[in-house]
C-alpha cells in the first residue's frame, strides 16, 4: 500500500545518524543520498528500495509518528538498549500493547526533531 514517505528535518546528517544508530537492529541503512541545496535528501531502507526519506526543511512544529517493523521482540529490545545508551528520550519502554492487538510489542522514542518513532513486532 505505501511505497515511501518522508520527514522534513532540521539537520539531515544528524537525523540520518540518529535513525541509523537507533534502528540498526532492524537492518535500516542509508540507500540513497541526493545533494540538495547545501544539504541532502537521504533515502533509508531495510532491504529493497528506500522507503523512508529525510529531507531538509524541518522541524514542522507538529509531532509525526512512524513505526519501523522489527523481526522479533529481541530487535525491539535492542533498539531500546541503543536508545538508552545514546541518551535518546524513551517515550514508552518495550512492552506488549494489547490495546492495539494481542502480540503488539513496541518501543516508542523521540527523534532529534521531536517526532514519535517506534520499533514494533506484531507477533502473529
Amino acid at each position: 500500500m505505501i511505497d515511501h514517505f518522508g520527514f522534513p528535518v532540521a539537520d539531515v546528517d544528524a537525523s540520518v545518524a540518529a535513525y541509523l544508530r537507533l534502528f540498526a537492529p532492524l537492518g535500516l541503512h542509508e540507500a540513497v543520498r541526493i545533494p540538495h541545496e547545501g544539504s541532502a535528501v537521504v533515502g533509508l531502507a531495510a532491504g529493497g528500495p528506500p522507503q523512508f526519506w529525510l529531507t531538509p526543511g524541518g522541524p514542522l512544529g507538529k509531532e509525526l509518528h512512524v513505526a519501523f517493523s522489527a523481526p522479533d521482540r529481541a530487535a525491539v529490545d535492542a533498539v531500546h538498549a541503543i536508545a538508552l545508551e545514546a541518551g535518546v528520550e524513551v517515550l514508552h519502554a518495550p512492552r506488549e500493547w494489547p490495546e492495539y492487538h494481542p502480540g503488539y510489542y513496541g518501543v516508542f522514542l523521540r527523534d532529534p526533531d521531536g517526532h514519535n518513532v517506534e520499533a514494533v513486532h506484531h507477533g502473529f
